[in-house]
């Protein structure tokens, strides 16, 4: 199952179409796609089985207006340094503990946008993201899966020169710029990913494409080289931390950041960045 926001409207994704989850059900489930985490099981339980294309209510998919499948959610929670080789490329240690930030909800963009670069070194680092289904505190690490709705496709887009302002950090303002958070295009359930794939090994990468449509591969790693699993992740956070339905983690990114690379190199006007991850589909940003 895929659950995405077309035009404001919570919608499942087909191939080539998509379904109006409110009328489809006849009001049963809401049409706020932020709300439909509130009842997420309930909402699986009706609409896994339901093959969207063949759906006699579905219309063409316009993916122009696709929006953040996630529009508002109350906590947008990020791990850094999250995969050795990152913390290498950084010149940093790898952490013994989660480094968490956050990046506020205005920064938040559908998956296909246009983003305004607020300076001369902007990042990119793709990312898998958590959609918290059923919260809680004190998660154990063996029930995480099942507080999960599912998975979708992010960039944690960085300002590195306002991350790094001061003495000390200022990581959730150097990544929360209008647009630096692209998400999408769905939520993917976990039953759909493990329909196909390990859940735990998924492939996530992204790629440049400059005006003269040249490509260039700058990530290309794999889920399962996380240091703090999905399941660590919720556990930890949620010791301290109430995770809520519909609540965002961004997992932290493989290496190949542009801050990373020798000479350093970031993102430009004119550039597009693609980001893939395995069963999730694609995202893509146009730069300004």
């Amino acid at each position: 199952m895929r659950v995405a926001n077309l035009d404001g409207r919570a919608v499942l994704l087909g191939d080539a179409r998509a379904l109006d989850i409110a009328a489809a059900s006849v009001g049963r489930f809401p049409a706020d796609p932020q709300l439909v985490y509130d009842s997420w099981a309930e909402l699986a339980g009706w609409g896994e089985a339901i093959d969207v294309d063949r759906h006699p209510r579905a219309v063409d998919l316009d993916r122009a207006l696709l929006g953040a499948p996630v529009p508002r959610p109350g906590q947008i929670l990020a791990v850094g340094l999250n995969y050795a080789d990152h913390a290498e490329e950084s010149g940093l240690a790898v952490p013994e503990h989660p480094l968490v930030f956050t990046k506020f909800a205005s920064s938040l963009t559908g998956p296909d946008a246009v983003v305004r670069l607020s300076g001369a070194r902007v990042d990119w680092e793709a990312e898998l993201v958590v959609v918290i289904g059923a919260g809680g505190r004190d998660i154990p690490p063996e029930e995480a899966w099942d507080r999960v709705a599912g998975l979708t496709i992010g960039q944690d887009i960085s300002d590195r020169d306002v991350q790094w302002w001061g003495s000390s950090s200022q990581f959730s303002l150097g990544k929360s710029f209008e647009g630096y958070a692209p998400t999408g295009p769905a939520v993917v359930s976990v039953a759909e990913i493990d329909a196909a794939y390990d859940r735990d090994d998924l492939r996530i990468g992204c790629r440049s494409i400059d005006a003269a449509g040249r490509e260039r591969v700058l990530q290309d790693g794999r889920t399962r080289d996380m240091i703090f699993t999905i399941p660590t992740i919720i556990h930890r956070l949620s010791a301290i931390v109430e995770l809520r339905p519909g609540d965002l983690i961004f997992t932290g990114t493989p290496a190949g950041v542009g801050s990373g690379r020798t000479p350093e190199e970031f993102l430009t006007p004119g550039l597009t960045l693609v980001t893939e991850i395995d069963g999730l589909g694609s995202i893509r940003q146009e730069f300004v």
